[in-house]
């Protein structure tokens, strides 16, 4: 299927594992030129040593904080000047740490609320204007199924990124005539770092094992496995791509079927 992102200039962040990481490397995969971004400046430089080696195309990369919203404008601008061009942006960062709700402190809300939320709103403040003048531009946000559907123990992820549903609907409605898609992709029980650290705490709250932890999760989903990240990463491609220029306002959830509403 021809996607259309050949040579179109895609940033990422939180690219250096997980979602993120499979993310960059299906965008890579169709012809797009990336700017990754991410704390861990070490796993940035081999991922896209790796990319410009299996792929050929360019990358750029930043080690930033996308708590850090001066870091993320002056980030977006280092890829304008650099591409000469913004087309793609793809906005992810890891989850909140999971707790139930009388555990949480001011200072997690706080922190939720930069990381989960603000972050993504400041890179689409800092990616329009140069969608605008293109007319043409891809925005999605990668969040969670909580945002349909509260899951235990996750209460900062609940509230906070249930957030993304209005930014991401208002951008829609607000940008369009610009060309410009704004959607949102809310992952599933996904086999990712993040899955393993949440088996782990439940296994030691519950007495059961991890491995009967995941089994219990895997219940709850009708095809019966968890997701992987390459299959998430697919949605979020196809999303940018020129396939689905006529989606804009919407959430993806690619959950195997676990989400219970219609």
């Amino acid at each position: 299927m021809e996607t259309g992102l050949r040579n179109r200039v895609a940033v990422i962040s939180g690219a250096s594992q997980g979602l993120g990481r499979a993310t960059a490397l299906a965008f890579a995969a169709e012809g797009a030129h990336l700017a990754l971004c991410a704390r861990n400046a070490d796993e940035l430089g081999h991922l896209a040593a790796d990319i410009r080696a299996r792929f050929n195309v360019q990358v750029h990369t930043g080690a930033i904080d996308v708590r850090d919203s001066g870091a993320i404008q002056r980030f977006v601008a280092d890829v304008s000047r650099i591409f000469d061009s913004l087309d793609v942006c793809v906005t992810n960062a890891g989850g909140p740490p999971a707790r139930d709700f009388l555990e949480t402190t001011d200072e997690e809300w706080d922190d939720a609320f930069r990381l989960n939320l603000r972050s993504a709103a400041v890179f689409a403040r800092a990616v329009i204007p140069h969608m605008q003048r293109r007319r043409w531009g891809r925005i999605v946000t990668l969040s969670s199924i909580t945002v349909r559907q509260p899951l235990p123990q996750l209460v900062l992820s609940n509230a906070i990124r249930t957030g993304i549903l209005g930014l991401v609907r208002t951008l829609a409605n607000d940008f369009g005539k610009y060309g410009i898609t704004v959607n949102n992709v809310g992952p599933g029980y996904t086999a990712t770092e993040r899955l393993k650290e949440l088996s782990a705490r439940r296994a030691a709250a519950s007495g059961l094992t991890e491995q009967q932890i995941e089994q219990a999760w895997i219940d709850q989903i009708p095809l019966g496995r968890l997701g992987k990240s390459e299959e998430v990463a697919d949605a979020v491609v196809w999303l940018a791509s020129e396939r689905a220029s006529f989606v804009t306002g919407q959430t993806l959830l690619v959950d195997g079927g676990m989400y219970r509403g219609v």
